[in-house]
């Protein structure tokens, strides 16, 4: 089994789709905010604890589960 976190939530891939591992429902169509700040993502999809970074490609603030990460181009 294939599994990530999305915004703190566990996620597993199955049947060709991310779906929450609780609730096995779809990622897609049932967004959760941040475990960590409670947020919703901003409009754009960034996460609202960090928001908009510039020149980065790719940020996480860890939402409480992972340790945070930032690459820049």
């Amino acid at each position: 089994m294939t599994k990530s976190y999305l915004r703190g939530h566990e996620i597993i891939f199955v049947s060709g789709e991310w779906i929450y591992s609780d609730t096995k429902k779809s990622i897609i169509s049932n967004e959760r905010p941040c475990i960590r700040c409670g947020k919703m993502p901003t409009p754009e999809g960034y996460d609202a604890c960090i928001g908009f970074i510039p020149r980065v490609t790719s940020a996480c603030c860890g939402h409480g589960e992972e340790d945070q990460y930032q690459w820049t181009t």
